[in-house]
C-alpha cells in the first residue's frame, strides 16, 4: 500500500473521527511551485452523464412519510463514517440502512453523507406554537404531502486542480478515484445536494439515536415496495448462483485441511462479483459444527459422509440482501439418519410456507413449523418420560426462531415494535426468512448417539402476496432428491 502524504496535525476527517498521522513516513514536502505545477497540463476527461435512477421515486414516497409523521422537527439522518481496522486503513464502508432507504444511495454513498429534513416555515406548526387545537389541523391540511425541504449534503473529491487532490488521502481523486458529484448524485436520486462544508447542526436536531425516529423508519421498511421486492428478488438469483459456485467446488473442500474456507472464499468470490458483499458473514458449517447456529469461524474440514450446512447471502450494490441456507450431503446422499431429519425440516418449512398470507400473525408462521418438529421430536421417542405439558422439550434442538424481517440488513426492522413484528398481521410486500432447523450436538444424552453431530436448517425469502405467499428462492434445490442430484452434478 502506497504511504499517505499527510502532514503531523491533519484535523478529522468527515468520514471518519481517527486522527491520522503518517509524518513519521511522509516523503513529498508541497511547496507553491510544486502546487502550480501538479495543477496545470491537465486534459478534460469526460464524465458519464447522469441520468436518473429507477429508486428516485421509490426513496421520494419514503421521505414523504417521515416528513409527514415529523412535522416541524429537523431531522438528521446521517449515513455513518469509516470504521478504523488499523492505523490509516479501514473496513469497507457501508452506509447507515435508513440513510439508504430514503436516499436510494447503497454501495457508493460516500462517507460523511447526511440527509437533512429542514422544517417548511408555512408547515412548521405543533401543539407547542399553536394557539389552538385548529392551528394544529389546519396547517396539518395545508401540508399533507412533504412538510420539509430535504437536502443531501456530501463531500465532493477533490479534482486536479487543488492541493488535496494530491496531497489529501481521504478526498484526493490521485488517491481514491474521481467519484461522483454533487450535480451527478442530484440528479441520479432527485435531491438537492450541497457540500458537506455548508451543513450545521443544531441543538434541536432529531437524529437516529432518537427512539421514536429509529423506530419509525425501521417500521417503515416492514412493507417493501415494488423495487425493493425486484432488489430481494435480484439478490436471490445471485445467491443461487453462489451457491451453486460452492457445490460445483465441493471437491476442492474435501481435499483441503480448512475446506470450511474454501466453501467460504468460493461464495465470497461470487458475491464480490455479482454484488457489493454478503449481506452478513458466511456460515459454512460442516460436521459437527452445523449444530453450532452462527459458526462463521469457518476452519474446520469437510468430510465425506456428513452434511454441510451454508447459510449465506449475497449483498447487491443497492444493499438488498438475501438469507438463504441450504444442508448438503457432501460425497452426494444423505444416509438414513440424515435423510430423517432433512425430511422433517423440510416438512416443517414447508408447513410454514403454506399458512404465509395475508391476514395471519406473524408468529403464526413460527409456530407452524413448530409443530412440525415438536411432533416429530415426540414420535422419536426423545422427550422424558413423565414429561411436564408446559415445557418446550423441543426446543432443546431448534433454539432460534422460524422467520424474520429481511430487506437492506439481514434481520431487517429490528427496532420495530413487537406487536408490528412478531404479533403484527402479515400483509402483501412483507419479505421474510422461514428458516426452520434441527441441531443435535454431539454429546446430547437425550437422543441417540447416531443423531449426534447432525444439523439441518432450510432457510428460503419469502414474500407475502395479495392471495398468499411466493418463495423468491424455490428455485435452488430443497428436495432430498433435487440437492442429491445437485451435489452428484457439481462433484463429477
Amino acid at each position: 500500500m502506497s504511504d499517505k502524504n499527510t502532514n503531523r496535525n491533519v484535523s478529522v476527517c468527515a468520514s471518519h473521527e481517527v486522527k491520522i498521522d503518517n509524518f513519521s513516513r511522509t516523503t513529498l514536502s508541497v511547496d507553491s511551485k510544486f502546487l502550480e505545477y501538479m495543477s496545470n497540463n491537465w486534459d478534460a476527461v469526460p464524465s458519464e452523464p447522469a441520468t436518473v435512477h429507477e429508486v428516485a421515486p421509490y426513496a421520494a414516497a419514503r421521505r414523504a412519510k417521515v416528513s409527514r409523521k415529523f412535522a416541524a422537527k429537523r431531522l438528521v439522518i446521517a449515513a455513518g463514517i469509516m470504521k478504523q481496522r488499523a492505523n490509516d486503513t479501514f473496513y469497507m464502508f457501508r452506509p447507515h440502512t435508513s440513510f439508504t432507504h430514503l436516499t436510494g444511495w447503497g454501495a457508493n454513498a460516500a462517507p460523511g453523507a447526511v440527509l437533512v429534513f429542514d422544517p417548511v416555515a408555512s408547515c412548521a406548526i405543533s401543539e407547542d406554537t399553536a394557539t389552538t387545537a385548529d392551528d394544529v389541523a389546519g396547517a396539518a391540511a395545508q401540508c399533507d404531502s412533504m412538510q420539509h425541504t430535504v437536502t443531501l449534503y456530501f463531500a465532493e473529491s477533490a479534482t486536479r486542480y487543488s492541493k488535496e487532490f494530491f496531497d489529501n488521502s481521504e478526498v484526493g481523486e490521485f488517491w481514491i478515484g474521481a467519484k461522483p458529484s454533487l450535480k451527478q448524485v442530484s440528479t441520479a436520486l432527485g435531491l438537492n445536494c450541497k457540500p458537506i462544508t455548508e451543513f450545521q447542526s443544531t441543538a434541536d436536531d432529531v437524529t437516529l439515536d432518537n427512539a421514536a425516529l429509529a423506530e419509525f423508519l425501521d417500521e417503515l421498511r416492514l412493507v417493501k415496495d415494488d423495487y425493493e421486492i425486484a432488489q430481494m428478488q435480484l439478490a436471490v438469483n445471485a445467491t443461487g448462483r453462489g451457491f451453486d459456485e460452492v457445490i460445483n467446488n465441493l471437491d476442492s473442500a474435501v481435499t483441503a485441511e480448512r475446506g470450511e474456507r474454501v466453501v467460504e472464499v468460493m461464495f465470497h468470490k461470487h458475491a464480490r462479483t455479482a454484488g457489493n458483499w454478503e449481506g452478513y458473514d458466511t456460515i459454512a458449517a460442516a460436521g459437527a459444527h452445523a449444530c453450532t447456529l452462527h459458526w462463521i469461524t469457518n476452519d474446520g474440514p469437510v468430510k465425506e459422509g456428513e452434511l454441510l450446512l451454508l447459510d449465506a447471502g449475497v449483498e447487491v450494490e443497492s444493499l438488498y440482501t438475501a438469507d438463504i441456507t441450504r444442508t448438503v450431503p457432501i460425497s452426494g446422499r444423505f444416509n438414513e439418519i440424515q435423510k430423517k431429519v432433512y425430511e422433517t425440516v423440510l416438512e416443517a418449512a414447508d408447513a410454514a410456507h403454506k399458512v404465509a398470507r395475508p391476514g395471519i400473525k406473524f408468529h403464526e408462521v413460527h409456530d407452524a413449523a413448530m409443530a412440525v418438529i415438536a411432533e416429530k421430536v415426540k414420535q422419536w421417542g426423545f422427550l422424558p418420560d413423565n414429561p411436564d405439558p408446559e415445557l418446550p422439550y423441543h426446543r432443546r434442538y431448534m433454539v432460534h426462531g422460524t422467520c424474520h424481517h429481511l430487506g437492506i440488513d439481514v434481520h431487517d426492522c429490528a427496532q420495530a415494535r413487537r406487536e408490528m413484528y412478531y404479533n403484527a398481521i402479515l400483509e402483501p410486500g412483507m419479505v421474510f426468512t422461514i428458516e426452520p432447523g434441527l441441531y443435535f450436538h454431539p454429546g446430547d444424552l437425550t437422543v441417540p448417539e447416531e443423531f449426534w453431530g447432525i444439523g439441518v436448517r432450510i432457510e428460503d425469502d419469502i414474500v407475502v402476496t395479495e392471495d398468499g405467499s411466493r418463495n423468491l428462492s424455490a428455485h435452488i434445490p430443497r428436495t432430498v432428491a433435487e440437492v442429491e442430484a445437485w451435489v452428484q452434478s457439481g462433484r463429477k
